[in-house]
């Protein structure tokens, strides 16, 4: 069967027995899912549940033991992650990964200018400034707009607040143009007023991508996901529309807990 074929149309992203072992232990065990555009899935459980490790799959930051991933139609598993990223595939971290010493347009701006690789071999490409590049600009306000960043622009980023750099770590993947966006815990440590404008920001951007978010924030997780998959040891335990899945009796019981 072709690799296209694998892959539901309408999908963005598709993972098949998706399975990662250290050892003897299986962080992630036969995990399939899809991600579809202008839907966000997603995927909670406890700590050491195997999310992380399952975003890392998906992005090409670790190769998998066994199981499938096509991005796009295409076969993209084992592939390395920044051949990942350009194939369509954007992601944030846990911990907020930005040059803290450069202004927010900067940070945009070097990662709208990383797909400027992708070009046609230009030899006199090499001898212009990298910050006149005209389609590079273009992507960087078009994301630092998208993210809702443009009275911070000349902001120095370290110097953003906490929910600003969060948003402009996600100005920057959106820089890169993906279809598909994974978003490991972008409410982290925020406070009600940020988290609320992060959800929003998600919003915004839910039309034009296949998102998959991680996240603690049970809150923000039924305002957003339209798919809620649920994790534990490494195994999807549930995996449905978020009431369902919120009403399972396992689910309450291994995860959100019977109060719920």
């Amino acid at each position: 069967m072709a690799p296209e074929a694998l892959q539901p149309a309408g999908v963005a992203l598709s993972a098949r027995q998706l399975t990662k072992r250290f050892g003897g232990l299986a962080a992630v065990n036969e995990v399939s899912l899809d991600l579809w555009v202008d839907r966000i899935h997603a995927v909670i459980g406890p700590n050491g549940a195997g999310k992380s490790t399952l975003t890392n799959l998906l992005s090409g930051d670790l190769p998998p033991s066994s199981g499938q991933i096509t991005l796009g139609g295409r076969d993209v598993t084992g592939w390395a992650p920044e051949r990942i990223s350009r194939a369509g595939l954007g992601r944030s971290y846990q911990k907020t990964n930005i040059f803290p010493t450069l202004s927010v347009w900067d940070n945009v701006r070097l990662a709208a200018q990383s797909r400027d690789a992708q070009q046609p071999w230009n030899p006199l490409r090499w001898l212009q400034r990298a910050d006149r590049s005209a389609a590079a600009n273009a992507r960087a306000e078009r994301a630092i707009e998208l993210a809702g960043l443009q009275a911070r622009r000349h902001t120095v980023a370290g110097a953003a607040s906490h929910g600003e750099q969060r948003q402009l770590e996600i100005a920057m993947t959106l820089a890169t143009e993906p279809q598909v966006l994974l978003l490991d815990e972008p409410l982290a440590g925020m406070g009600a007023a940020e988290a609320e404008r992060m959800v929003e920001l998600l919003l915004s951007l839910k039309p034009r991508h296949a998102m998959m978010l991680v996240e603690h924030d049970m809150d923000a997780v039924f305002t957003l996901a339209d798919h809620l998959t649920v994790m534990v040891n490494g195994t999807v335990i549930a995996s449905g529309a978020p009431e369902a899945v919120r009403n399972d009796r396992g689910v309450q019981a291994a995860y959100l807990g019977e109060e719920h």
